[in-house]
C-alpha cells in the first residue's frame, strides 16, 4: 500500500478505537448507560441541610432559659466525598473534551484530504471505465496493469463512506460532552454552597453563637461521660497531662509530667498537634520532685504536691521559679491517704469554674475526703468541707462547678459514684459510668475551658467528653 493509503488506513484505525471507546466508556463514565443526558434546566435541586442551631428560647418550669444545641444531620459532611468525586469527574470531561477538540482538527484537515482523493479516486474510476470501452486502442499489457491499481482503489469507496460517518459520530460526542459539562458545572455550583470552605464558615460562626450562649450558663450538673478519645500513647502506667483553663483561646500549650514520683521534668508543647507529633517547644526543671499525678496547671502556674511532704507548690512557667509553697495542714501524704491506685496520690490538686482546690484526707476526719479551696495567689486554704466518703476507697475526683465527683475504681467498670456540692453542702451517690478503655486510670482532671476530662489511662493521654445540665442565666436571676 503506498504512504497516503497507509496514512489513512492509520486515521482509520485511530478513529474506529476512538468511536469504540466513548460509545462503550463515556455512558458508563457518568452513569448514562440506559439514560438520555439530562440538560441542566431538568436537574433535581439539592435542598440545604440544616446546620447547627442554637435555640434559647424554651423555659423550664421556673421560667429560666434553657439551651438547647441541635447538632446538624451527619450526612453532611459526607457530600465531601461526593463533592470530590463530581469535581474529578468534570475535570476527567473537560480534559476529554479538549481530547476530542484536537482530534478533530486532526480530522477536519485529513477530512479535506480524504475528500479529495475521493474526488480523484471517482475520477479516475471513470476514466478507467472510457479507457475500457476503448481499450482495443492501448497495449493488452498496460490497460491489464492499470485495471488491477483500480481494483486495489476500489475497496476504500465504502471504507470512506464509513469514514465520513465516524466524523459526523465524533461531531455528536463533542455536543454530548459539551451539554455534559453543562449538566456536571450545574451540579458542582448546587454542591459548591456546602463545600469545605462553606461548611468551615458555618463552623465558625457556631463557634461564636455556642460561646455567646455557655457565657450565659450557670454552673452545671454532671450527667454523662462518654468517650474516650485517644490523644496520644507516651510514657510509663502513671502520669498527668494538661492544658490551662485560663488560658486564652490562641494559647493552647499542653504540659506533660510523665511518672508520680522521681522525676522533676515538665515538659511543655506549643499547641495539641505538637503533643500529638512529639515537638517539644521547653522544658522546664522544677526545683523539687513532685508525688502523684494530681497536679493542674492554672493562670499560667503549675501547681503540684512537694514529694514526701504536704506542702503544695505554686510554680510559675514564665518567670521559672516557685512563687509560692504551703503546707496543707493535717493532710496525709505519702501514701497515708492515697487513691485506690497508690502513687502517692494523697493530695489531688484541681481547678474549676469557680477557682482552684485541693482534695485529700486528715486523721481529724477518719481519713474521708476533705475539700479545701485555696487562693491561688497565697495557697491559703479559704474554706474547707468534711464529706463522708473514705480516701482510700476513692479511685479518682475531680471539680466540676463546686461539686467533687468521686469514682469507686480506677480498674475496669470504673463509675462516678459520689458527689458532693460545696454549695449546699450535700452529697449524693451517683451511677455515671464511663469507658475506662485501658483499664488503669491514675489521674482524671476536668477542664473548664474545654468542657473535658483530661485522663492519664495506662500509659495513653485520653479525652472524655462531659454532658452537664445548664441553666441560662436571665435578668430576673439574682
Amino acid at each position: 500500500m503506498s504512504p497516503p493509503l497507509l496514512k489513512l488506513g492509520a486515521v482509520l484505525s485511530t478513529m474506529a478505537m476512538i468511536s469504540n471507546w466513548m460509545s462503550q466508556t463515556l455512558p458508563s463514565l457518568v452513569g448514562l448507560n440506559t439514560t438520555r443526558l439530562s440538560t441542566p434546566d431538568t436537574l433535581t435541586q439539592i435542598s440545604p441541610k440544616e446546620g447547627w442551631q442554637v435555640y434559647s428560647s424554651a423555659q423550664d418550669p421556673d421560667g429560666r432559659c434553657i439551651c438547647t444545641v441541635v447538632a446538624p444531620e451527619q450526612n453532611l459532611c459526607s457530600r465531601d466525598a461526593k463533592s470530590r468525586q463530581l469535581r474529578q469527574l468534570l475535570e476527567k470531561v473537560q480534559n476529554m473534551s479538549q481530547s476530542i477538540e484536537v482530534l478533530n482538527l486532526r480530522t477536519q484537515r485529513d477530512f479535506q484530504y480524504v475528500l479529495k482523493m475521493e474526488t480523484q479516486m471517482k475520477g479516475l474510476k471513470a476514466k478507467f471505465r472510457q479507457i475500457e470501452d476503448d481499450r482495443k486502442t492501448l497495449m493488452t499489457k498496460h490497460f491489464q496493469e492499470l485495471k488491477e491499481k483500480m481494483d486495489e482503489l476500489l475497496p476504500l469507496i465504502p471504507v470512506l463512506e464509513q469514514y465520513k460517518t465516524d466524523a459526523k459520530l465524533i461531531t455528536q460526542f463533542k455536543e454530548e460532552i459539551r451539554n455534559l459539562s453543562a449538566v456536571l458545572t450545574g451540579i458542582q455550583e448546587e454542591i459548591g454552597a456546602y463545600d469545605y470552605e462553606e461548611l468551615h464558615q458555618r463552623v465558625l460562626s457556631l463557634e461564636t453563637r455556642l460561646r455567646d450562649c455557655m457565657k450565659k450558663l450557670t454552673c452545671g450538673k454532671l450527667m454523662k461521660i462518654t468517650g474516650p478519645i485517644t490523644v496520644k500513647t507516651s510514657g510509663t502506667r502513671f502520669g498527668a497531662w494538661m492544658t490551662d483553663p485560663l488560658a486564652s483561646e490562641k494559647n493552647n500549650r499542653v504540659w506533660y509530667m510523665d511518672s508520680y514520683t522521681n522525676n522533676k521534668i515538665v515538659r511543655e508543647y506549643k499547641s495539641m498537634a505538637d503533643f500529638v507529633s512529639g515537638a517539644e517547644s521547653r522544658t522546664y526543671n522544677l526545683p523539687f520532685k513532685w508525688a502523684g499525678t494530681n497536679h493542674v496547671v492554672y493562670n499560667g502556674s503549675l501547681y503540684f504536691n512537694k514529694y514526701q511532704s504536704n506542702i503544695i507548690i505554686k510554680y510559675s512557667f514564665d518567670m521559672g521559679r516557685v512563687l509560692a509553697q504551703r503546707s496543707l495542714e493535717y493532710a496525709g501524704f505519702h501514701n497515708v491517704y492515697p487513691y485506690t491506685w497508690g502513687g502517692f496520690s494523697d493530695i489531688d490538686l484541681m481547678a474549676d469554674e469557680i477557682g482552684l482546690w485541693a482534695v485529700y484526707a486528715t486523721n481529724q476526719n477518719a481519713g474521708n475526703i476533705v475539700i479545701s479551696q485555696l487562693n491561688q495567689d497565697t495557697l491559703e486554704v479559704m474554706k474547707s468541707w468534711s464529706t463522708g466518703y473514705p480516701k482510700r476507697s476513692a479511685g479518682e475526683s475531680f471539680m466540676i462547678c463546686g461539686t467533687l465527683y468521686v469514682t469507686n475504681s480506677h480498674l475496669t467498670g470504673a463509675k462516678v459514684y459520689y458527689s458532693y456540692s460545696t454549695k449546699t453542702s450535700t452529697y449524693e451517690y451517683t451511677d455515671i459510668p464511663f469507658h475506662n478503655q485501658y483499664f488503669h486510670i491514675s489521674m482524671l482532671d476536668y477542664n473548664a475551658r474545654d468542657r473535658a476530662l483530661y485522663a492519664w489511662n495506662n500509659g495513653h493521654q485520653v479525652l472524655f467528653n462531659v454532658t452537664l445540665f445548664h441553666i441560662i442565666k436571665t435578668e430576673d436571676d439574682t
